[in-house]
């Protein structure tokens, strides 16, 4: 078994369809253009892990068959990426009541002590009712089982944010989905790797904290990945007809979207 990527989601912060809207995007029949917030799967022989937790995080394990997650990494502490993260708990109990180490930079880790203070790693006397998570501030290189992963620090407003590599087997994938500029340190990182995922909010129009496809376009032709999928997309975004503009090794993903590395 390879390093397998599955997309939980990959739409932006207030998903699509949008509330209210009556856009050719949000009205399509096309199953591609309805995204959830974004969220990642990774599965490897040895263990099973998720990036982020989004709001429909319970909904997209329910519909994606997710039944195994040993840890969880976050990306940052944006409600987008983290609404979903009680729902770890049911993982807590399918694992046999053991603690999921949570994995983020230091920033991150504190903000979700401030915006989850109930949670801690030891059960209630009336049940598991609360996650078991044992947060984990990371800076450099670790694993989760046989998956080496390497933090991406990125610029994404005034919000700490990481990206991560995972190496598996001699491969590399990488995945950023929130990020308005990636500094030559992180780009060292990512030159030549097997699978790039990175945020493309939207066309020619720029956005102050997010990649749009210009910028999105010079940094995957900078990287050259050996294939490279857009995540993150708003509603300006109709699948059919903005992939048909792209090269063709850059692909956008979708919701349920599934990658062997």
């Amino acid at each position: 078994m390879s390093l397998q990527l599955t997309f939980l989601g990959t739409g932006t912060s207030v998903g699509v369809p949008q509330i209210g809207c009556t856009c050719p995007t949000c009205t399509s029949a096309d199953p591609r253009d309805r995204r959830r917030r974004s969220g990642l799967y990774v599965r490897s022989p040895q263990t099973a892990f998720v990036v982020d937790t989004p709001p429909e995080f319970r909904i997209a394990c329910l519909e994606l068959g997710v039944t195994h997650v040993e840890a969880c990494i976050l990306t940052h502490a944006h409600m987008d990426h983290i609404a979903g993260f009680d729902d770890l708990r049911r993982f807590n109990t399918l694992n046999g009541k053991k603690v999921l180490p949570c994995y983020a930079s230091p920033e991150t880790v504190e903000a979700m002590h401030h915006i989850f203070p109930y949670i801690g790693k030891k059960p209630k006397e009336k049940g598991l009712y609360r996650p078991m998570i044992d947060f984990r501030s990371v800076a450099r290189a670790f694993r989760i089982g046989d998956v080496k992963i390497v933090p991406l620090p990125v610029v994404h407003g005034n919000v700490p944010t990481n990206g991560y590599l995972f190496e598996h087997g001699g491969k590399r994938a990488a995945y950023i989905c929130d990020c308005f500029e990636i500094p030559d340190a992180t780009l060292a990182k990512l030159r030549g790797v097997d699978v790039m995922v990175l945020d493309c909010l939207r066309g020619t129009r720029p956005h102050s904290t997010h990649l749009t496809l210009g910028r999105a376009l010079e940094y995957m032709k900078e990287i050259a990945p050996r294939r490279g999928y857009f995540t993150h997309m708003c509603h300006d975004v109709k699948h059919e007809e903005f992939e048909a503009e792209l090269p063709r090794r850059i692909r956008l993903a979708y919701d349920g979207l599934e990658l062997k590395v």
